[in-house]
């Protein structure tokens, strides 16, 4: 395999891999990684990665389908020509036509977006990774094949792209190699996002070739739809989990809270990740001792999706965003509570706060807040009282991309930690310029293949760093407790994951967290000792 940078014209030739990483490549970690041995990504044995495909780096989260003759060639071509009609047309992109058309137009090329972009950053600058490269190919494919009916007006200079199975399988895998985090976007001079092109690439081909990651789709939103929830949690299975999480606090409080469901015009209907039930409970289990100890008339549902926030049709398919969102809009309309709370999960957030507002129409528009402006209003207000003491250790925060540069929620949060926790310390940078986990757009729950080993190497590593740069080599050193708190379902998974590939736990001893159990860590009609300094 060559190591010359990868052209886009590469991008329809015929040949099994375009660009291979190499552990040398990868930009080094800081203290006490910097020699840490990663294993190279081109080392992954073929058996890890399911069946032949034409692949772009030598790492699968996406199986294309190969085509076995001539003709199913030339049908995938067609599929796509027809799926990319209809993203220019208002009546077949009723969701995102203005920003994405304006995306295609202005782009200067000025690379501005690469700088931003933490994959590109860390793979060693491949080609292939930097964020105008596969809206390049579209661009370019618009012009060869749609002009003038494409509606695009910018002038493009360069070598045309072929239009071959090889492109279009290339281009589905390309859509999965970025995180959808939009830092590109945010330092564009011209306002291009190239993260909102790449998502709809995804949709591109989940809606006409019906090409997309299991975990989304089969395994994804398909599941939460007939069972309830993504995790495969039924309504009895719900029940149990109930009681054991009531079970729980009692162990670790000595209070005695039920966990209400289904009740009728409460004020709150709060909406959790259901990742949160099997792996978080404690994340579930505080909210309910805070609400129960502020005296507010709550809810959760136990109806089919209403128990799960999730909605992973916000990364790849816009049918199936609308039907996630418009069974949760169903769903508070029927308890008929005043107002919905999204727990601690970043593209909830945005599912159902930012992009339901194009959806939660008419009778079901019901009002919609972030948990951490519920949360700020009973800290601030001091409807529950905390005594700081028991957050005193270092504690630094991971503002999740949906959250914080998607939706600009930034300060609630910052004003409960800085109330509560007297170590509090900013990752460097943080807020809207913050990096992503490298988990996200589903990313944290895809662990087919060899993709996990590309996530933690490279799509997280920048996150990884950012982690230990928050806190000094004194405080690593002395195996002192430090606490990351990052309050979102799929940046916790992301996190969690990277603390165990990097052997991090008993190393720099981290314990990663959401924000509501430093609340109840710190509360001071609650036991002490809330959170579990455990390491694997």
């Amino acid at each position: 395999m060559s190591k010359r940078p990868t052209k886009l014209k590469d991008i329809s030739k015929n040949t099994e891999r375009l660009h291979t990483i190499l552990s040398g490549d990868l930009p080094p970690l800081p203290y006490p990684y910097e020699d840490w041995e990663d294993k190279p990504i081109s080392e992954i044995p073929e058996s890890k990665r399911k069946g032949k495909d034409i692949s772009l780096d030598g790492v699968m989260n996406l199986s294309v389908p190969i085509p076995k003759t001539e003709g199913e060639k030339a049908e995938m071509v067609a599929k796509f020509l027809s799926g990319l009609r209809k993203l220019l047309t208002q009546e077949n992109n009723w969701t995102f036509l203005e920003p994405f058309l304006l995306s295609l137009d202005n782009c200067v090329k000025c690379n501005t977006c690469s700088e931003a972009c933490p994959i590109f950053e860390m793979s060693g600058r491949a080609e292939i990774y930097r964020p105008l490269f596969r809206s390049d190919i579209l661009r370019r494919i618009i012009k060869k094949y749609l002009s003038p009916t494409g509606k695009l007006t910018a002038k493009f200079t360069g070598a045309d792209i072929d239009l071959n199975w090889e492109t279009v399988a290339r281009l589905a895998q390309l859509s999965y190699r970025c995180t959808l985090c939009r830092r590109c976007a945010q330092a564009c001079p011209m306002g291009v996002d190239n993260g909102l092109i790449t998502r709809e690439i995804r949709k591109l081909f989940s809606q006409e070739l019906g090409i997309a990651p299991a975990e989304l789709h089969k395994e994804g939103t398909v599941k939460q739809l007939s069972t309830g929830s993504s995790t495969g949690i039924s309504p009895v299975a719900l029940m149990d989990l109930f009681e054991f999480m009531e079970e729980d606090i009692t162990d670790r409080t000595g209070m005695n809270i039920k966990i209400p469901f289904d009740k009728p015009n409460a004020d709150i209907l709060l909406l959790h990740n259901a990742g949160e039930f099997l792996s978080w409970p404690e994340n579930i289990e505080a909210f309910a001792i805070i609400f129960e100890m502020a005296g507010i008339n709550w809810t959760l549902s136990s109806e089919l999706v209403g128990y799960d926030s999730v909605n992973y049709g916000l990364f790849y398919d816009d049918i199936q965003l609308a039907r996630v969102t418009l069974k949760h809009a169903e769903i508070a309309k029927k308890l008929g509570v005043k107002k919905v709370v999204i727990g601690e999960c970043g593209h909830a957030h945005k599912a159902i706060m930012a992009i339901g507002d194009r959806i939660w129409l008419d009778g079901v528009n019901i009002p919609r807040e972030s948990c951490f402006a519920t949360l700020e209003d009973l800290i601030l207000n001091e409807r529950i009282m905390i005594d700081p003491e028991r957050n005193n250790f270092p504690v630094t925060l991971h503002d999740p991309c949906n959250i914080t540069r998607s939706m600009g929620i930034i300060q609630p949060q910052r004003n409960i930690i800085k109330k509560i926790c007297p170590q509090f310390r900013e990752m460097t940078p943080h807020g809207v310029n913050n990096y992503c986990c490298g988990g996200g757009s589903g990313f944290a729950i895809m662990q087919s293949n060899n993709f996990p080993d590309w996530r933690y190497q490279v799509s997280g590593r920048k996150k990884f760093a950012q982690l230990l740069n928050a806190f000094t080599k004194e405080e690593i050193d002395s195996k002192t407790n430090k606490y990351v708190c990052a309050p979102c379902s799929n940046c916790k998974g992301q996190i969690r994951d990277l603390l165990t590939y990097y052997d991090a736990w008993d190393k720099v001893r981290l314990l990663y967290g959401g924000l509501v159990e430093l609340i109840v860590n710190g509360m001071t009609d609650v036991r002490e000792g809330f959170l579990e300094w455990e390491f694997h």
